[in-house]
């Protein structure tokens, strides 16, 4: 994934080193590929960082579900809120929960040093080869398909699958460019009132 990230970003028109800063500093994952067009299409570096933060809000919710097994203090807790990136968040919500803290820290300080191992590689090849290959940033797609089935092994509920499935379903067919936002906005509607819903119920038993 990083490989594929830095040869579109520098074929996209950028010098090789920003797309290895990039990973070292932003690391995005899905966030940095959304720059790629946009930086191809010539936006100014602040259109990028607002779209870049809007996405990566996503991350607070990652954050939220975490934040009890995270240090409650240090550069150790600040480190993973920055590193927790989609692969992360799902690889760490697989692991037993009493999996310490230097250990979720080493999984996500692999993927980083991954990230930008590839990143540099691919910003060599794409600083060096002038070629186009049309469909290679959908290994972004084929990451979340691996990421699904893995969280579907673990799962301890099929309700999350469905009620992602159903509200993609829903929103599709009101605007397929905005289908992805209004989905996540209805899971988290449904995650809301199925808490409330289950709480309500402990509380009567």
């Amino acid at each position: 994934l990083g490989t594929v990230f830095g040869f579109l970003f520098v074929q996209a028109g950028a010098s090789w080193w920003i797309a290895i800063l990039s990973s070292i500093l932003i690391f995005a994952g899905a966030a940095q590929y959304m720059m790629v067009p946009m930086l191809a299409s010539g936006l100014p570096i602040s259109a990028i960082a607002v779209a870049t933060l809007v996405v990566n809000l996503l991350h607070v919710f990652y954050g939220l579900s975490l934040f009890n097994r995270f240090p409650a203090r240090g550069w150790l807790r600040w480190y993973m809120v920055f590193a927790l990136t989609d692969e992360t968040y799902s690889v760490l919500t697989t692991v037993p929960e009493s999996t310490c803290h230097h250990d979720m820290a080493r999984v996500a300080a692999l993927n980083h040093g991954w990230w930008i191992l590839g990143t540099i590689f691919g910003a060599v090849i794409g600083s060096q080869a002038q070629i186009a290959l049309a469909g290679l940033d959908f290994v972004l797609a084929t990451l979340f398909a691996v990421l699904t089935v893995e969280q579907w092994r673990t799962r301890k509920s099929s309700a999350p699958l469905w009620v992602a499935i159903i509200a993609y379903t829903l929103a599709y067919p009101l605007t397929t460019k905005n289908a992805l936002v209004i989905a996540i906005v209805l899971s988290c509607i449904a995650s809301v009132l199925w808490r409330g819903r289950t709480r309500k119920k402990g509380e009567l038993a």
